[in-house]
């Protein structure tokens, strides 16, 4: 379930598909679940994420506490434009990972020197001192007969 938050959180992620990993009797099991989002502020980017979902008793009544591991690939998709200007670790999506506590979180920077956007998603609680994370990068790069390629570190704040 998404949290309220701006407009950049407003959107519902995409299921593409679910993969049982592991087998539960007379209960659902436990799955891999990739979705899809668009970058709310620049377009022609898109992320797929992978989250595990645990099945059972627990799962099947909405009071199991999701892992927080979580991959993450962003690619170009499109021609790249920046709908406004953004900030660095600005939100691109989250999501409640648990019935209390855990979020996960897609964030969005720009690394100015190689013109390339950094999306990195984290959950929010910390596993053994330290928060499971992934790195994806979206070099900004031309896109059909454009040339005009824009600077992410045009649209900082």
């Amino acid at each position: 379930m998404a949290l309220a938050g701006g407009p950049a959180l407003a959107q519902e992620p995409n299921l593409i598909f679910r993969k049982s990993t592991v087998w539960k009797f007379l209960t659902p099991d436990d799955k891999l679940a990739v979705y899809g989002i668009d970058d709310p502020v620049v377009e022609g980017v898109a992320c797929h994420y992978t989250t595990p979902e645990k099945g059972g008793v627990k799962g099947m009544v909405g009071l199991a506490e999701e892992v927080s591991d979580i991959s993450l690939a962003c690619r170009q998709v499109g021609p790249i434009s920046f709908k406004s200007k953004f900030e660095q670790g600005d939100v691109v999506f989250r999501e409640s990972r648990s019935f209390f506590f855990k979020k996960m979180q897609i964030v969005r920077g720009c690394d100015t020197k190689r013109n390339v956007l950094v999306y990195l998603v984290y959950s929010d609680k910390l596993i053994d001192g330290s928060p499971k994370n992934s790195t994806s990068t979206v070099p900004i790069m031309p896109w059909g007969g454009n040339t005009d390629v824009p600077k992410c570190g045009d649209f900082l704040k």
